[in-house]
């Protein structure tokens, strides 16, 4: 036994050796452009997040509005672009007439004067809606969008027809598999085009169909990026990029992604070699993945000349510290 320590010391010593130079900032080729920025909700009205549910209605948690921007608009899209977004992040829901209404929420109580579950209808019928209805931020006392926001829910087709260069993250809010091959239908259909600037997440059930409709467009759920995530830590240090990272959308929790070997630039080529574009979130402190990357503070936690992406929920706050470290 005495005989094989030194082969077992030595083997060791390579394996380390190899381990830290295949995944060493230090050895990786310099990286070059700016980081990208994504908006979640784009420019949106601000709300208290504590003690969310899934069927909290946010809008009657409204702060007190510095904006006349509601999300899911396009006036909110194209302000967003202006602000300094390079994706802006959207939410569908298939309707009655084949369309898909862009609108956040599952049912129309919440925001608007209508009522009933928001899939269930015409987007003839959704385009009468006051989406700024609900909004308060005094307990209901006063509505400071009421009135303002009549005939603003946008169908996804206006939307990519109004920003024809536009990228977006559309978001699909059902767990229904039928959802995934309805939207790459009418993404084929209508916007093949549109497919190399539009990327898509949500339930498992509709990325899977979604994904074999149309395996060229980026596409993540919950599932892939946590199948992506814990099998990279695994694995990655040796250099393979795991079969649920490839042409997937990548969130990385800002306090998660010094552990990811050769975080940043060696993670970035692997992502990228694969096909994935990645995007530092909030952090994460298990249950639920934070939804950004929102206070100043964690902006200058990223690493010196990161190039990958951020997502945030407050672009007015982290866009201008972004242009900061931008090149």
């Amino acid at each position: 036994m005495r005989k094989l320590w030194p082969w077992i010391v030595g083997a060791s010593a390579i394996w380390i050796a190899f381990v830290f130079a295949n995944n060493s900032t230090f050895f990786a080729k310099g990286m070059s452009g700016r980081p990208t920025l994504l908006a979640h909700r784009g420019m949106s009205q601000d709300f208290d997040r504590a003690d969310l549910e899934n069927d909290t209605c946010t809008a009657t948690r409204m702060r007190p509005p510095t904006h006349s921007y509601l999300e899911n608009t396009i006036a909110s899209m194209r302000a967003s672009f202006a602000a300094g977004a390079d994706i802006v992040e959207l939410d569908v829901h298939p309707t009655t007439d084949g369309q898909f209404a862009v609108f956040h929420d599952w049912t129309l109580d919440c925001r608007t004067n209508g009522h009933g579950v928001t899939r269930e209808q015409s987007m003839a019928y959704l385009r009468t809606l006051d989406v700024g209805y609900g909004y308060t931020a005094d307990g209901g006392r006063t509505f400071p969008f009421r009135g303002k926001a009549v005939g603003l829910m946008p169908s996804l087709n206006e939307v990519l027809t109004t920003f024809p260069k536009g990228r977006f993250l559309i978001n699909i809010k059902s767990n229904d598999p039928n959802e995934g091959r309805l939207l790459a239908a009418v993404l084929r259909e209508q916007f093949i085009e549109a497919s190399e600037r539009l990327m898509v997440y949500g339930g498992d059930a509709p990325i899977a169909t979604f994904r074999a409709e149309m395996p060229r467009v980026k596409a993540m759920s919950r599932s892939t990026l946590k199948s992506c995530l814990m099998s990279y830590v695994a694995y990655g240090w040796t250099g393979l990029a795991p079969p649920a990272c490839r042409n997937s959308i990548v969130f990385v929790p800002i306090n998660v992604a010094p552990w990811l070997w050769g975080w940043p630039n060696r993670f970035l080529d692997r992502m990228t070699g694969a096909g994935s574009a990645v995007f530092v979130i909030g952090p994460y402190f298990g249950g639920e993945f934070s939804t950004g990357l929102d206070t100043v503070a964690d902006v200058r936690r990223l690493p010196s000349g990161y190039t990958g992406g951020i997502l945030t929920n407050e672009l007015q706050k982290v866009a201008p510290e972004l242009a900061h470290v931008r090149k």
